[in-house]
């Protein structure tokens, strides 16, 4: 039996693979690499190159490996680009999970895990959000993953399949063992642009917005190491291996970081004083938005290994560090 990893070229996909593929799982792993990279991906996966939503494609997967689980993280993410072309976050995440999902059940897969995200609450309030609170997303990019959640509800009740959904707040670093890392040198994370900053890559890094009503007036968020992310899809996936009930979670520490705090951690990290500019804020951004993480920790006994803002981004630079000495050979 082996597992599908959709999108498992990129950032969190390829943490995905190194931590299958270290518990000694088959691993077959389908990526477009449109924002993917080949590089990335572990030698031991059984790597396909292909459309998450090429039913056909899947079907034929699912048939040959005998894939037991899907885990689904191929899809958009950039919350202003989805204002701006949503037609593009439509079909990239809603449409394209549609038809993963159709394949996944004719072809007789278990268990289906999804990458979701906070943005599905949209502009909550400055306390942290629970998986009770009203879902208001307030960008097409949060709209279209929550129709992917409400997809596998519908298809989880009428099919054998059961499901998974973590809800994302902000996950950054790298592997401890700098095997992977956020790679695309576009990326929008602050973290990332803001440790590309540090080591000279970009002329400064923007905030976007000083009035938020928060105690400094830029956006908080509740950043997560990558690794303590994916040590939750292990969980969640053994999980409903072993019988579990669908589920869905929040996935976060709990814990909120202004912009401005972050961007000072990383200049006292990397001992580099870059510009920070002060710009507009982008449409669909939230004042706030952190975990209320209990579930999680309830249901999968999740304990995170490295939930502290210094690791994460000490982790951040070093990945950083590593790939400019790899564009350089």
């Amino acid at each position: 039996m082996s597992i599908l990893v959709t999108g498992g070229a990129g950032y969190i996909g390829s943490h995905m693979v190194l931590r299958l593929a270290d518990a000694g799982e088959a691993v077959v792993v389908l990526d477009n690499l449109t924002t993917g990279f080949d590089w990335a991906i572990d030698h031991r996966a059984t790597v396909v190159e292909g459309n998450a939503g090429d039913i056909d494609l899947v079907g034929r997967l699912i048939e040959e490996h005998a894939i037991e689980a899907i885990v689904h993280f191929a899809g958009s993410i950039v919350v202003p680009e989805s204002v701006v072309d949503p037609l593009k976050y439509y079909a990239n995440n809603t449409a394209t999970s549609r038809n993963l999902i159709e394949a996944a059940v004719k072809g007789g897969v278990k268990h289906f895990v999804f990458s979701s995200t906070a943005a599905v609450y949209g502009n909550a309030s400055l306390e942290p959000v629970g998986e009770d609170m009203p879902l208001q997303p307030e960008s097409p990019y949060g709209r279209s993953k929550l129709m992917t959640e409400l997809m596998l509800a519908d298809v989880a009740a009428a099919h054998p399949i059961t499901y998974g959904v973590l809800r994302y707040f902000n996950v950054s670093g790298a592997d401890p063992q700098l095997r992977s890392g956020q790679s695309s040198p576009l990326a929008t994370h602050l973290i990332k642009v803001a440790s590309q900053a540090a080591l000279g890559q970009r002329d400064g890094v923007g905030i976007f917005g000083t009035d938020f009503p928060t105690p400094d007036g830029t956006g908080v968020r509740d950043y997560i190491h990558v690794t303590d992310l994916i040590e939750a899809h292990a969980l969640l996936l053994e999980h409903l291996r072993s019988g579990g009930e669908s589920v869905t979670m929040n996935c976060g520490y709990g814990q909120g970081y202004s912009v401005r705090q972050v961007i000072d951690v990383v200049k006292r990290i990397s001992g580099v004083e870059f510009p920070a500019i002060e710009e507009p804020r982008r449409a669909g951004d939230p004042a706030s938005i952190v975990a209320r993480a209990e579930k999680i920790r309830s249901v999968l006994g999740w304990q995170p290994a490295h939930d502290d803002l210094d690791e994460i981004i000490s982790t951040a630079l070093a990945w950083e560090r590593r790939l400019q000495t790899r564009n350089r050979m």
